[in-house]
């Protein structure tokens, strides 16, 4: 297999390129390095700087490199941001998007995986429930708004040019290499400014001081598997959530991690953040029934604290 992953220097397609490459395929990554790293590329990888927005860059990198398969995790992916920026949002991720479906149609592309969103898109999920791909998508932010129009887009892509995909709706992925700067990964955030002994802000769901806003975390390893089987025509499903149908709220994940790693920090509250959606969790029962259980919170927290002490020492 030949592929290609968009967005392959950021925190997920980094991982998913060493494990393609571990499979012993041929990889291609395709960043613009806006947020993602040079040193996250294998060396073994191919790699194209483009900003997905640049339609031609985008199609000289298909043919340079003719793929068989694409990846598609670049993004716009803070939620903040979208917010704040809505036109920079819906340019990445929706005129972005189309540029690298309409490479895959002239390059005859064998498969599409779409890296969307489960943790905004479904909007608000009642307590005691949880969102699956039955619930009607109710985006309450232009991110989650971006990412469910691209999903819309491949059905039109299918129906008439027969572009082959699998969207995948993540919940909210952590791990090691996740970036602990700007404003999207919260287990990055609290890992590094822990280690540091540095406050942390728990952000309001309602009211300032409640536990914060209740959250689907899924580790790293679990969205690569489901996009390596989704690569290989493992997973059937056209739309599949990718989470653990667990729920944590912020404050229970501070906690988790300041005893992880015996750290003295203050735990702050905020203001809710606009465009958070109070309470997000995924059914994920058909994940597990195709791939197996999933990585539980409390390892996965683990494993990542670890990873994040190493690369504290490191520096």
């Amino acid at each position: 297999m030949r592929l290609l992953i968009t967005g392959g220097a950021g925190f997920i397609g980094s991982n998913l390129a060493d494990q393609a490459l571990d499979a012993g395929w041929k990889v291609a990554v395709l960043d613009d390095l806006s947020s993602g790293r040079r040193e996250n590329v294998p060396s073994a990888a191919e790699f194209h700087q483009v900003d997905i927005q640049d339609a031609d860059a985008v199609e000289q990198a298909f043919a340079a490199f003719k793929p068989t398969a694409v990846s598609h995790q670049a993004a716009q992916a803070s939620v903040a941001i979208s917010v704040r920026e809505p036109q920079k949002d819906a340019s990445i991720n929706i005129i972005g998007s189309i540029n690298v479906m309409q490479s895959c149609v002239r390059h005859k592309v064998a498969h599409l995986v779409f890296a969307s969103t489960g943790g905004a898109i479904y909007g608000e999920v009642p307590d005691g429930t949880r969102a699956s791909i039955a619930t009607i998508p109710m985006p309450l932010s232009p991110y989650a708004c971006s990412k469910f129009a691209v999903e819309k887009y491949l059905d039109c892509f299918r129906h008439e040019h027969g572009l082959n995909f699998t969207v995948l709706r993540y919940a909210n992925v952590y791990g090691p290499r996740q970036d602990p700067h700007g404003e999207a990964g919260v287990v990055a955030i609290f890992c590094n400014r822990m280690l540091a002994n540095e406050p942390v802000s728990v952000f309001a769901r309602t009211t300032v001081g409640d536990p914060g806003c209740v959250r689907d975390y899924v580790f790293i390893a679990d969205v690569v598997k489901a996009n390596m089987a989704a690569l290989q025509g493992q997973i059937p499903d056209r739309v599949l959530n990718v989470g653990t149908g667990r729920e944590t709220n912020t404050l229970q994940l501070a906690e988790h991690i300041r005893t992880t790693l015996a750290s003295k920090s203050e735990i702050r509250y905020g203001d809710r953040r606009a465009g958070d959606v109070e309470r997000s969790l995924l059914d994920a029962d058909r994940l597990a029934e195709l791939l197996g259980p999933t990585v539980t919170v409390d390892e996965g927290l683990r494993i990542t604290a670890e990873w994040f002490r190493q690369r504290a020492a490191k520096a």
